[in-house]
């Protein structure tokens, strides 16, 4: 497992994400985990393109805030 972290402005604030990657845990369907705040937030799989999609959310990060994540961990990992 790697971990990276992404900041993204929210309300004038920026906000620290930690993103784990799961590269080589096969046995594992979704590849990528954010969290902030050590609290889990949502995790991400590669369709075959290679763009992410939601695989667990747990609600608590608007949609806009989950696809701004998404761009971000694509372009820091495809």
């Amino acid at each position: 497992m790697d971990k990276f972290c992404i900041k993204l402005e929210e309300g004038g604030q920026t906000a620290e994400y930690e993103v784990r990657d799961y590269a080589h845990d096969h046995d594992n369907r979704c590849k990528f985990e954010v969290f902030k705040d050590n609290r889990f937030i949502a995790s991400f799989e590669p369709d075959p393109h290679g763009f992410l999609h939601v695989c667990k959310n747990a609600g608590v990060a608007e949609e806009a805030t989950l696809h701004l994540l998404a761009e971000k961990i694509e372009a820091v990992n495809f």
